[in-house]
């Protein structure tokens, strides 16, 4: 006996019962010939429904029982039986079984549609009825225990096992049907729902301490697990490892993706009836995502029959359930399981790649270390190559989340250390900054170097000089060698006059920056990262608020954030306690603006053979930001007059930057200053 012979004789059994009904109604039917029954009463019609009743036969089957023993005998042989194991995993009785065959005959059989319609004594409903269904079983309609199987609140209608059509109508000629995955099913059918087809993920594996521990509880019988997670993907890769070590298989739903459902409520549902189909364990990841709409999504899958993860990066809500949960955390991956799982998603690629920088500086879980391999391997067959480490960090790049970018302004970094003209103490500051952001996960996390607090694992530099002195353009070196995009906060959708609105707008920057392996630039950080002051009317009490809050957030945030200063001297020196490093950019001396003149006027810009670039260096004490604003204008006048970039350009462009910064123009040929009016 296989599964499809077992549900088959089951509604052999049925339709014996269905004989004996139809030659029970012929014996006392008014009218058996009228081509118009069901349309309309007639007058018999009517005095047969006021007559007494005749008892309806004995549809009891003594070969249910010797069906029954074969289906023992079968499932003791190692033969899964479906129908039983959904009973056993549904909690669905003997009686409730049954119910379940008679409903879903017409799908097995189209005979069954016109017999329904014949016993409804309605050719146009041919499902069977909640009255049909009792008749059939041989149960009274005043039976109020086996009314409750059929009615919302009982196992078949609740896990949307039967479904209940025409609530309108009286009880008992509501129609009921099976949903066609429940059938497709129990015909041997795994495909999942259709309407899950775009919510469902494959989750990956992390075996760890919590996942021992958590598989040790489900082995026991625990059925509910919220497992808090920091900024990475990693749990549920760990929940995923502590199911199917308990020996469960496992289901996985991006809630996301969920909460978007047109009929989010039916979704749900219909993913808990999937689990119950398939005999697997749900995990719904990650709860943050649900919204408003979490405690009400919440509440339904806590009630599962069947074993429900559920993961998010906040605390458990007592409110969310009637049933507590078994409560974990999911350890932040160390550099080098971090590094194993690039390895192990490599395979052969990993020869030639520096894996570990890479798994220190991407704090990624599983799934989202094989998307950026996924994605660095497209970008190496796009140029018909094998993937290099640039392709696996460009791939790493590309998973970070959008939601960022609604907030600040990302920066692809294209330039290096070799387009940098600093001072060597400044350049020496950068690199070490940039070895700290390199390493900050294996000394602060693995080494715990800074524990306790509630600290986070994050580096904080200031660049402090003047404008136009490379600050800006130093973050964006760091970012590009780090192999890390830029992220430059933009003031305006900070700063705002209502009060509170400023520290909301910074804790949705710092949470999605949490998110993402990136360089946080907040340039003229002096505008938020202000000095308190003395307390003289509630302007002051909330702009130190303000301050308050900004020392807290920084000292736990987990990123790489630069702080970027004319006024080094305006900042709280609250704030200079927390940060790592502190880094000055002086103007350039004489050299290093001729150096920055060659750089702005270097191929492929023509330039005139009379270009003395050394004079305009030692004559004219301007920023690099100057420097480089005067060639590019130099180089529109040029262009307008289609010829080479020559002195008198040069000169001109020297003359317009300085009536722009209001300042005294130096004359070469002579000791003479002009001022140049605005």
């Amino acid at each position: 006996m296989d599964s499809t012979r077992y549900l088959l004789g089951r509604a052999m059994l049925v339709e014996e019962r269905i004989r004996a009904l139809v030659a029970h109604r012929r014996s006392h039917d008014p009218a058996p010939d009228d081509p118009f029954r069901g349309l309309y009463l007639s007058d018999d019609v009517v005095d047969a429904l006021l007559a007494p009743t005749p008892s309806p036969p004995d549809i009891s089957q003594p070969a249910r029982d010797t069906l029954e023993q074969h289906a023992v005998a079968a499932e003791r042989a190692g033969t899964e039986l479906r129908l039983r194991r959904l009973a056993r995993s549904a909690g669905l009785g003997a009686q409730e079984v049954e119910f379940l065959v008679i409903c879903q005959l017409p799908d097995l059989d189209s005979r069954f549609e016109r017999l329904y319609g014949y016993l409804n004594d309605d050719v146009t409903r041919r499902r069977a009825t909640v009255g049909l269904a009792l008749e059939l079983s041989g149960l009274s309609p005043m039976n109020a225990a086996a009314r409750a199987m059929l009615a919302p609140g009982s196992a078949l209608v609740d896990q949307a096992l039967v479904v209940v059509d025409d609530t309108d109508r009286p009880f008992l000629t509501r129609a009921m049907r099976v949903p066609d995955r429940v059938t497709a099913y129990l015909l041997g059918d795994d495909a999942p729902d259709a309407a899950l087809t775009d919510l469902l993920i494959e989750p990956d594996e992390h075996h760890c301490t919590q996942s021992r521990d958590m598989a040790r509880a489900f082995a026991a019988g625990q059925k509910l697990c919220y497992l808090r997670e920091s900024v990475n993907d990693s749990g549920v890769a760990i929940a995923a490892a502590a199911l199917r070590s308990a020996g469960h298989t496992v289901i996985c739903c991006d809630a996301g993706r969920l909460v978007r459902c047109a009929d989010v409520e039916s979704t749900v549902v219909v993913l808990g009836r999937e689990a119950l189909l398939t005999g697997a364990s749900l995990v719904v990841s990650p709860v943050d995502a649900l919204g408003p709409a979490t405690a009400d999504i919440v509440f339904r899958l806590a009630r599962m029959p069947v074993p429900v993860v559920l993961t998010g990066t906040g605390a458990w809500n007592p409110g969310w359930s009637d049933r507590v949960p078994l409560i974990a955390e999911a350890a932040r991956l160390t550099v080098g399981e971090r590094a194993e799982l690039w390895r192990r998603e490599l395979g052969s690629l990993v020869d030639g790649i520096e894996v570990d920088e890479i798994a220190a500086q991407y704090v990624f879980g599983p799934r989202q270390i094989t998307a950026a391999i996924t994605a660095g391997r497209a970008l190496a067959r796009a140029r018909n190559g094998a993937a290099t480490g640039a392709d696996l960090r460009r791939g790493a790049r590309s998973q970070n989340a959008a939601g960022l970018e609604h907030l600040a302004r990302r920066i692809e970094p294209t330039v290096g250390w070799d387009d940098l003209v600093l001072p060597a103490k400044t350049l020496k500051q950068l690199q070490d900054l940039t070895i700290r952001a390199r390493k900050r996960e294996v000394v602060l996390s693995d080494w715990q170097m800074r524990p306790g607090g509630g600290r986070g694992t994050g580096v904080t530099a200031l660049f402090a000089g003047d404008s136009g002195t490379g600050k800006t353009m130093a973050a964006e070196v760091i970012a590009g060698v780090l192999g890390l995009d830029l992220y430059t906060v933009n003031l305006a959708t900070v700063v705002d006059k209502y009060i509170g609105e400023t520290e909301k707008n910074l804790e949705r920057i710092f949470t999605e920056a949490s998110r993402v392996s990136a360089v946080l630039l907040f340039d003229e950080a002096d505008a938020i990262f202000g000095k308190r002051s003395e307390v003289r009317d509630a302007h002051d009490r909330y702009a130190n608020i303000e301050s308050a809050y900004l020392l807290q957030r920084m000292e736990t945030f987990d990123g790489l954030a630069v702080l970027a200063t004319n006024l080094r001297a305006n900042l709280d020196d609250a704030f200079t306690r927390r940060l790592d490093m502190v880094v000055d950019f002086p103007l350039p001396d004489e050299a290093a603006r001729l150096a920055l003149w060659q750089r702005c006027l270097a191929p492929p810009v023509p330039t005139d053979g009379d270009l003395e670039l050394s004079g305009y260096a030692q004559s004219f004490p301007l920023s690099g930001g100057n420097i480089r604003s005067a060639a590019i204008t130099a180089a529109y006048l040029a262009a307008d007059t289609g010829t080479d970039v020559s002195a008198g350009h040069v000169g001109a462009a020297i003359q317009q930057e300085y009536r722009k910064l209001g300042r005294l123009l130096p004359t070469p040929e002579s000791d003479e200053r002009q001022e140049i009016r605005r």
